[in-house]
């Protein structure tokens, strides 16, 4: 006779069984989410934890507990997965805004000792700013602007990727291309 669980699963809501049932069926997404969805639809389903373990090719009931009970608390997160291992996350999106906040601002020739912006020139201003970042390296710049769609120009300069500036009869209009993010891809490199 199987033992009872410690954590017995809590009732799944319609939008949890449904982005469950997306993410176990996904082909494009991580294994580990895929495995977690699967086994607690099946703990859902009245799986054992070992059946729901055998099922996705697993063999640890334990691990399936833990899932159980994280998911209990957590919700989605805990199919998610958290951060897994490495040096932990120091800047968050109010860093990445601040980041985006200086680098919207026009340097000051004086005081900045710059006409545009290079990735160490915005972390001296970053590092000396009151309200500032005193330890953000070009890395994470360079990171945080790349998401937020601007690419490095050969003149020297930033550019927001996808909005140009033309001459028209009117005068100087920016041009926007609706389809940057697909034509952009996930790569930095050039495309063909």
């Amino acid at each position: 006779m199987a033992r009872l669980p410690n954590h017995p699963l809590r009732a799944l809501t319609t939008p949890e069984r449904q982005e469950l049932q997306a993410l176990a069926h996904s082909r494009s997404a991580p294994a580990d989410r895929i495995a977690r969805a699967k086994q607690i639809l099946a703990v859902a389903e009245g799986a054992t934890f070992v059946e729901a373990a055998r099922r996705t090719g697993r063999h640890s009931n334990d691990a399936v507990s833990a899932l159980v009970a994280r998911f209990n608390g957590e919700g989605m997160p805990a199919v998610w997965g958290h951060h897994g291992g490495g040096p932990a996350v120091q800047y968050g999106p109010q860093a990445a805004a601040r980041i985006l906040k200086e680098f919207a601002r026009a340097p000051d020739r004086e005081k900045d000792q710059t006409a545009t912006w290079s990735l160490s020139t915005l972390q001296r201003a970053l590092h000396r700013a009151p309200e500032g970042l005193a330890h953000v390296s070009t890395s994470v710049l360079l990171q945080v602007l790349h998401q937020a769609g601007y690419t490095w120009q050969k003149d020297r300069t930033w550019c927001f990727t996808g909005t140009v500036a033309r001459k028209r009869k009117e005068g100087v209009v920016a041009v926007t291309d609706p389809n940057t993010a697909e034509k952009r891809g996930t790569s930095s490199r050039r495309t063909p």
